[in-house]
């Protein structure tokens, strides 16, 4: 049982007279622990420790930033099985995906510690012979980041590398539902030697810890994944000191199998991406656009794939899809289904609660596929982020990809097929972030993760992930003539 505060100044502080959150096992309903909810006081005290460090941590330098990164990370990687164990007893992913979830969080820090080195000016082209053009790039200042519950420790440290290894204090709402794994990262954060007031961390809720820090004037630059309202209601309250914003909103990722596609390797990545995580993944499969031609090969294979699927407890081993992480998200799950039935679509695999008394008192869901699914359908248009597929058939590439790029969400997209002409031709005309071609998933450490139209602004990961930190600086110079020349 574990009940943590928060992290301010170097130290974790509890408090009394504030909400406690109390975290169960999705898995058993088991109690878990608790956190403390942030206020907008104590995220005014930990935006002021940040500030008052901000000189000292910029002047620290790169190598030694980038140390500090590289010590947290070994120590991460020292405490990964803990960590991994912990997550899934507060979040339900399998231990097998939480150790791929921590490691390459480990790996992201060591990136962003290299990188750090590498913030590079330049001299440019003056309009006179005795004018000199320097361009540096210097710290934007103290930072705020979001952090959401379904790989809270993975996109942790997606915010908190770049902004470290830039020289920007950071001020973190950690998720309030998965908190207790984020503490562990802290306590090597902190073990490693970043400086008091440099790191805070503070579990909280989006309209109260959220709304706190994207308003406040000394923050300069705030990191979110989350909805798209979270986005919008972020962007209104970050307008008054017209703060930099990083944000990653929802997704509704298309799946596109063409007729050429090899079906089976098409439809056991669709399954595995669909269902991974139970679907609460923003770069998830929602829509499943299939060429006519091809259709009832990939769905019924899609189906026979969900039947068996075997879920369990995470913490067990050889489990691989375990429960959703509270009763909102099967609520709307078994929403979304209704609505699709009702206009037409049809239920080929899952679409209710298994009935084993072994999951009775969890959050769990039968992967679900939709076939036949009409184009309005709640499935169809609405981010689900929950176990469901589904499934329609398309005639033309016209069609197909007017129905693709036909929502306001634009972060992933997958193609399967062979005809590379026709796979490079599609991929230039999604509107979106990221295209994985025969490939399930859109993330690499080194490329920009983000999202076009209403998934979001800025990104992550890569070099542009450390840019989003850094701020242009031009410094003009006019030489004084030496006598005698």
């Amino acid at each position: 049982m574990r009940e943590r505060g928060f992290f301010i100044n170097g130290h974790w502080e509890m408090h009394s007279g504030l909400e406690n959150f109390s975290i169960f096992n999705p898995a058993t309903g088991d109690r878990v622990g608790s956190t403390l909810l942030a206020d907008a006081a104590m995220v005014d005290r930990a935006v002021g420790a940040a500030h008052a460090v901000r000189a000292d941590f910029e002047a620290m330098g790169a190598r030694a930033r980038g140390d500090i990164l590289r010590r947290a990370a070994n120590l991460i990687d020292e405490r990964t099985p803990d960590m991994a164990r912990l997550l899934t007893a507060e979040q339900g992913k399998p231990v097998s995906d939480n150790i791929k979830e921590i490691s390459f969080g480990a790996e992201v820090l060591r990136y962003y510690a290299e990188e750090g080195t590498r913030i590079y000016g330049s001299i440019r082209p003056a309009s006179a012979p005795d004018i000199r053009n320097l361009v540096t790039r210097q710290p934007v200042g103290v930072a705020a980041a979001i952090v959401p519950w379904n790989y809270p420790v993975d996109l942790y440290c997606w915010k908190v590398g770049p902004a470290l290894a830039a020289g920007c204090p950071l001020v973190v709402k950690s998720p309030h539902e998965t908190p207790l794994t984020i503490a562990m990262v802290v306590d090597c954060l902190h073990e490693a030697g970043v400086p008091s007031g440099a790191i805070a961390d503070l579990p909280g809720l989006g309209p109260v810890a959220g709304e706190a820090l994207a308003s406040h004037p000394d923050v300069r630059i705030i990191s979110a994944t989350a909805s798209v309202a979270a986005g919008q209601a972020i962007l209104r309250a970050s307008a008054g000191n017209l703060k930099r914003t990083c944000l990653e909103l929802g997704g509704h990722a298309p799946f596109i199998v063409t007729a050429d596609a090899d079906i089976p390797e098409a439809a056991r990545a669709a399954h595995r991406r669909a269902f991974s995580n139970m679907g609460q993944i923003c770069i998830t499969v929602n829509r499943i656009l299939v060429d006519q031609r091809v259709h009832k090969e990939f769905s019924a294979l899609m189906a026979e794939l969900a039947e068996a699927t075997e879920l369990g407890n995470g913490l067990e081993d050889g489990v691989e899809y375990g429960p959703t992480l509270n009763a909102s998200v099967t609520d709307r799950a078994l929403r979304h289904i209704k609505d699709a039935t009702q206009k037409g679509a049809r239920l080929i695999a899952g679409g209710s609660a298994p009935q084993a008394l072994e999951f009775a008192n969890g959050h769990y869901f039968r992967p679900t596929v939709l076939d036949d699914t009409p184009l309005n359908a709640l499935p169809m248009i609405e981010e689900t982020y929950g176990p469901i597929a589904a499934i329609a058939a398309y005639e033309t590439e016209a069609e197909m990809l007017n129905i693709a790029n036909g929502l306001e969400y634009g972060l992933a997209a997958y193609i399967y097929g062979k005809d590379l002409d026709q796979l490079w031709t599609l991929a230039e005309r999604l509107e979106f972030g990221a295209v994985g071609v025969n490939v399930n998933d859109t993330s690499e450490l080194q490329a920009p993760f983000g999202g076009w139209k209403m998934s979001g602004q800025g990104r992550e990961l890569g070099r542009e992930g450390l840019d989003a930190y850094l701020e242009p600086k031009h410094i003009k110079f006019r030489l004084r003539k030496l006598s005698g020349f």
